[in-house]
């Protein structure tokens, strides 16, 4: 059985797909997939072992050349690749509108999410199966896309903990005998960040522990924090900017990691990699990094989760005295309490 998915970003939606696969390996041992994903994630469905063709597509940089004949050509080989195989399924795990449409490139019967479930309610108009389960903001992101794929794969829905499919070894490098520890700082929304200072104490702590400290980064705002970070403390390292894989490299052999919600910390609960996240702003019920030896660590305050890009937070005289960092919320996880839910992980 040949099955199409498109899933196109971001890397965290990406990996929340994962245990899907592994089920429906499971349940169906002659099933094989192909993938519709941005081409900056594209190395993620390639370590599944039931993924044998991944289709990269670049939607976000076409937006940005729409009416140049390169995007032109890159869209009619897109098409051209869509067409060229007869699946037995195609099943949208996005539920959005734009991937109901790249859907509708391949040929075999689509499905997805009903009105009622899909991100886009509109997008179930392009479907010839739907199905229905938890809305978004009802259950975890991977547990929705595991029932989807249950039931269009009809197969009973497991209650087991998900199995990305992903080999931790493939990335384990030989050399590596360092005993040390990731801090993944950088992430989009600016609510998201867990406050500078706190991540220079936390370092300090760690760092008294006995272990070093690799700060990766992804852009010039992220590479300067971390360089602060680590003029800070002796045993902390920034790294080289890293690609994917060898992001995941770094991440594979450390002994634990510390990750603000980014797709970096759902990669890491992928890889069985020790992991504490911190959520501010979003809710790790329904988008936390899941798996073996994953601590949430939830802010407890009046307005969270505010599932907000801005705060808007103006109570206790302008965050001073009772919250003296930015975003406030963060006021409620200091280094203290983070360094005690990793160290019960070690």
């Amino acid at each position: 059985m040949r099955v199409l998915i498109v899933k196109t970003s971001s890397m965290g939606d990406v990996i929340h797909t994962l245990p899907a696969l592994t089920d429906a390996g499971k349940a169906i041992p002659t099933i094989s997939f192909d993938w519709v994903v941005e081409e900056n994630f594209s190395e993620v469905p390639r370590w599944h072992p039931l993924v044998k063709n991944v289709i990269p597509i670049a939607l976000r940089r076409w937006r940005k050349s729409i009416f140049k004949q390169k995007t032109r050509q890159e869209w009619q080989a897109f098409r051209q690749i869509m067409r060229a195989t007869q699946y037995d399924l195609i099943i949208d795990a996005q539920g959005l509108l734009k991937s109901a449409f790249l859907a509708l490139n391949a040929r075999g019967k689509s499905c997805g999410f009903d009105f009622r479930s899909a991100r886009d309610p509109l997008a179930a108009l392009f479907y010839q199966r739907r199905f229905a389960t938890a809305k978004v903001k009802e259950q975890h992101a991977v547990t929705r896309v595991r029932n989807l794929f249950s039931q269009a794969l009809g197969y009973t829905l497991p209650v087991t903990v998900p199995d990305y499919g992903i080999d931790r070894q493939r990335f384990r490098q030989e050399s590596t005998a360092e005993n040390y520890l990731v801090f993944l700082h950088g992430t989009t929304w600016a609510t998201k960040h867990w406050p500078e200072e706190y991540w220079i104490e936390l370092a300090k702590l760690v760092s008294d522990k006995g272990f070093s400290i690799k700060l990766p980064w992804g852009n010039p705002s992220e590479e300067e924090r971390a360089v602060r970070i680590a003029a800070s403390c002796l045993r902390a390292e920034v790294l080289p900017r890293q690609d994917l894989v060898g992001m995941a490299r770094v991440l594979a052999g450390a002994k634990a990691i510390v990750a603000v919600d980014t797709g970096l910390g759902h990669l890491a609960a992928a890889l069985n990699v020790p992991t504490v996240s911190l959520y501010g702003p979003t809710n790790p019920v329904l988008t936390g990094a899941l798996g073996q030896s994953q601590k949430h660590l939830a802010v407890n305050f009046v307005c969270a989760p505010c599932f907000s890009r801005e705060c808007t937070y103006r109570g206790s005289d302008d965050y001073s005295p009772l919250y003296p960092v930015n975003p406030p919320c963060f006021a409620t996880l200091p280094p203290s309490l983070v360094w005690a839910a990793l160290a019960a992980l070690l």
